[in-house]
């Protein structure tokens, strides 16, 4: 397969003040980050066509599985009716099962198929090692500010996962 070519890396054009605010390239760094990484898994591994909003769910069922779809849906922060769609489709595509909830009968459980969790290991490694080759390719230094990044990075998450208004959930 011939090469990528590189396209030039810049930062986001900056504000009137000519800083831009750590709020909106932070959105920018993450958005191209994704971008960049959904495109070059599926340059890298052109088999790799699970769409992000399935892959996100057997994520989550990969650490809690069975889950009823409205346990899923909370999680992913996704409609019911959403979820229950992406979910029919997953089990079409053999990634998961449906039962009946054994704890009551009238609702149901997704689980992961062994094609599934199969699917997520491989999506996860191919994924790891693309990151692996681009954090290879960085210097020192930038690799030690992602790292150092790291733990910040996963509070802000946490942060971003709170109702808007910053009151506690009950």
């Amino acid at each position: 397969m011939p090469a990528q070519p590189r396209t030039e890396v810049s930062s986001p054009p900056a504000g009137p003040r000519g800083r831009e605010p750590e709020a909106r390239q932070l959105t920018e760094a993450v958005t191209r980050l994704r971008r960049a990484l959904r495109s070059s898994i599926r340059t890298d591994y052109p088999w790799e066509t699970l769409p992000m909003a399935q892959v996100e769910l057997l994520q989550v069922l990969g650490e809690h599985s069975p889950a009823r779809i409205s346990d899923l849906a909370a999680r992913r922060r996704l409609a019911p009716s959403t979820v229950s769609g992406l979910i029919g489709q997953m089990i079409t595509a053999g990634l998961v099962t449906r039962d009946v909830d054994a704890a009551d009968r009238r609702a149901s459980v997704v689980a992961l198929t062994d094609a599934g969790r199969e699917k997520l290991t491989a999506w996860t490694t191919a994924h790891e090692r693309r990151i692996d080759a681009a954090l290879a390719a960085l210097d020192d230094s930038a690799r030690a500010a992602i790292k150092d990044a790291l733990p910040a990075l996963f509070q802000l998450a946490e942060h971003l996962g709170e109702p808007a208004d910053g009151a506690a959930e009950d």
